[in-house]
């Protein structure tokens, strides 16, 4: 049976991303989803010491008809306590993490929407790995990296995904607002993909989506020392959580 959403929370966790943060904004605003569901974003600045927040105030501002709701942390404290504080406040049936770079993009959200108002699923992967959509040729061991997770993870969380790693992850909302989540930083993606599976009856899918990624001096944040990270996450969530 096809599923009646009326509104989807956005969720922009913001940590010193002036140079894309308007141009993000933009994309988000311009996209129309598809059977006339509504737009909430919800941006949560991590604390940044750049000039993230004044341009984000502004852009709300500017734009008084957007459905935008803003949270500043006092300090900073990691992607995934921006995520907590954002899937916290969020209202919408479903909810989607839109990183505040460039590296996905917003148009594709309603790739990610239809499993969910066909009626199929309650969680929705968007993958970097399948697919006909662009993807950015950047560092191979990152490559190996994320496959190397994604099959750790599966293998213990009893899953066939080809990217756990994906910022992209179009959730329900209530039943993602049930979860007691605990990772503050990277550890985030590994922790929501353990908990999620361990949900009696979930359905979960996953479809391809393009992916223009970052290099270090563009910006991108996740390093080696996240990876190993992500596995004690993994065998945490699973075992003793």
């Amino acid at each position: 049976m096809p599923e009646n959403i009326s509104t989807l929370s956005i969720l922009i966790p913001v940590y010193n991303e002036e140079n894309t943060i308007l141009r993000i904004l933009d994309k988000v605003s311009r996209v129309n989803l598809i059977h006339g569901i509504r737009k909430e974003i919800i941006i949560v600045n991590d604390s940044s010491t750049d000039n993230s927040g004044a341009k984000i105030q502004q852009y709300m501002t500017d734009h008084p008809v957007l459905n935008i709701r803003y949270f500043l942390h006092d300090k900073n404290k990691g992607k995934g306590a921006a995520l907590h504080t954002a899937i916290a406040n969020a209202t919408g049936e479903y909810l989607i993490i839109q990183d505040a770079d460039l590296e996905y993009d917003p148009e594709e959200y309603n790739i990610l929407l239809k499993p969910v108002t066909g009626g199929f699923a309650d969680v929705v992967y968007g993958s970097r790995f399948v697919g006909s959509n662009p993807h950015r040729i950047l560092f191979f061991w990152h490559s190996i990296g994320n496959k190397m997770l994604t099959f750790f993870s599966n293998m213990l969380n009893n899953l066939n995904l080809t990217d756990m790693e994906t910022c992209f992850k179009l959730m329900n909302t209530k039943l993602v607002q049930t979860l007691k989540l605990k990772e503050k930083k990277f550890g985030f993606e590994p922790e929501i993909t353990a908990k999620l599976a361990k949900i009696q009856g979930i359905r979960i899918y996953e479809v391809g989506i393009s992916y223009y990624g970052r290099t270090y001096k563009e910006g991108k944040k996740i390093s080696f020392k996240d990876g190993f990270k992500a596995i004690y996450c993994i065998m945490k969530y699973k075992f003793f959580n």
